[in-house]
């Protein structure tokens, strides 16, 4: 038995991953790093509520989630830099107190969601809709950002003439 955890110790260990070589030679990737590193720890797996990543453009995304039950004022969103985090909070249930539910399939429990994004991509809105959560995220490069392109001059003729002259001129 002891041999049997041992191994599985064993395996969580090697499933770690050690990003400092690359520190070594990579400058200013800390954030890539950062998710990677979090991508690597394992984490519970929770599934509700179900949601979607949708790629509707080539700098346009969608999250839709099941938000089933919940009212607008009952869901929270947050835009942090690189990150988006969905909550939601159903409101006091005593408020629905005089109800007796014989089956209760519809989850109203409390849930958070993080989503890491990718610079400059920013939340441009988000909807209710029959119990779905539209979120639509829009990559948007500031103008210093973007490639540009450098024009190369020409110095013309100026530059032509200054190399003409080989030789000193000769004095008379």
């Amino acid at each position: 038995m002891s041999m049997l955890l041992a191994t599985e110790e064993d395996m969580a260990m090697r499933t770690t991953l050690d990003f400092s070589p690359l520190f070594r030679t990579g400058i200013g990737f800390d954030r890539v790093f950062d998710v990677l590193e979090t991508a690597s720890r394992i984490q519970p797996v929770d599934n509700w509520p179900p949601y979607d990543i949708i790629r509707v453009g080539e700098d346009a995304y969608r999250i839709v989630m099941a938000v089933a039950g919940f009212d607008r004022d009952e869901l929270t969103l947050t835009d942090r830099p690189n990150l988006l985090i969905v909550s939601g909070a159903k409101r006091d249930p005593a408020a629905d107190s005089e109800s007796l539910y014989l089956h209760k399939g519809i989850a109203e429990r409390t849930f958070e969601r993080r989503f890491e994004l990718a610079d400059h991509v920013k939340v441009a809105n988000a909807s209710l809709d029959k119990g779905l959560l539209t979120i639509d995220l829009r990559r948007e490069i500031p103008e210093a950002l973007k490639p540009r392109r450098i024009e190369i001059r020409s110095d013309g003729p100026v530059a032509a003439k200054a190399h003409a002259q080989i030789e000193a001129p000769m004095a008379a």
